[in-house]
């Protein structure tokens, strides 16, 4: 995807490393296991941290793909400006992706006669605080809504590649267009309307409210890549596939305990996920198209 024309928005930070980490919300995870806002099972040694890891999250109102504020740590790099902070290559597609999205639903917003508001873009190493508690790398990408902050280990882009097979920066920026998605969830009410239901809701009914928000987001991504069809190059959209296909619940949990679950899943088969953002960058653009409630 060409994105190297793309600067950083002003809103993108740099946690550093070693904030929170281990107090509040991380020392009560594993205590969350079984409940039923988990996020996607990983590969291998992950699976438990990122099941566990989004269970608090879920709880806290966060939402992400695999599963300053008041309470976010402050920057260990203060002063340094969006541009320096995007520097390192690991993070110059998070960057692009994240200025193209907002702008993206900043326009669309205002074609539906409302007014978008920003999401931060923050960066850590290992482990850090956000407005839903402990961010850790093990989590993988996340969107909290007390802060309208996405959360992201630059690494977790080589853990797409090698753990999940999927590599490209379309892959990348599919990452970011649906924590974004989650923020726009968060802004029209549809994020805690989910919260709401899933409090009055039995755990399987609760899991199937977290899947059709994700796969929302999913289509959200679909549609922001849609808007910028002109940007995509030869092969994106199938590293986006490659991508959808390779989180799906099914596929992670046959890697990790080679049996599937369907009552426990939190995001979506590997087919809904490509399905909905197919859906989406085939809609011209239209979030209409992404109802995964209807």
């Amino acid at each position: 995807m060409r994105l190297d024309d793309i600067g950083p928005s002003d809103n993108v930070r740099d946690l550093g490393s070693g904030g929170g980490g281990g107090g509040g919300g991380a020392g009560m995870l594993l205590g969350l296991l079984p409940m039923l806002f988990g996020r996607k099972m990983g590969c291998g040694g992950i699976a438990l941290l990122l099941i566990v890891g989004a269970a608090y999250l879920f709880m806290s109102g966060g939402g992400g793909l695999l599963g300053g504020t008041s309470g976010v740590q402050q920057s260990q790099t203060a002063g340094q400006t969006p541009q320096q902070v995007c520097s390192l290559e690991a993070r110059q597609t998070a960057c692009a992706a994240h200025a193209l999205a907002e702008t993206t639903w900043a326009q669309i917003f205002q074609e539906q006669g409302a007014r978008y508001q920003s999401a931060s873009l923050n960066f850590f190493q290992r482990n850090a605080d956000s407005g839903c508690g402990a961010a850790q790398s093990a989590m993988g990408p996340f969107y909290c809504p007390s802060d309208t902050g996405i959360y992201l280990d630059a690494t977790f882009f080589d853990e797409l590649e090698t753990r999940f097979g999927a590599a490209g920066d379309f892959a990348e920026a599919y990452v970011i267009a649906h924590e974004v998605g989650h923020h726009v969830q968060n802004l029209t009410g549809q994020m805690d309307q989910v919260r709401q239901l899933q409090a009055r809701a039995s755990q399987t009914e609760g899991n199937q409210l977290s899947v059709q928000l994700e796969l929302q987001a999913d289509c959200y991504a679909g549609v922001w890549a849609a808007r910028n069809r002109d940007r995509l190059e030869p092969g994106d959209i199938e590293e986006g596939m490659t991508a959808a296909n390779a989180i799906g619940d099914d596929t992670l949990q046959r890697q990790s305990q080679g049996t599937v679950v369907p009552d426990s899943f939190t995001h979506g088969t590997s087919e809904q996920r490509m399905t909905w953002l197919r859906r989406g960058l085939e809609s011209g653009g239209d979030p209409a198209v992404c109802n995964t409630f209807g």
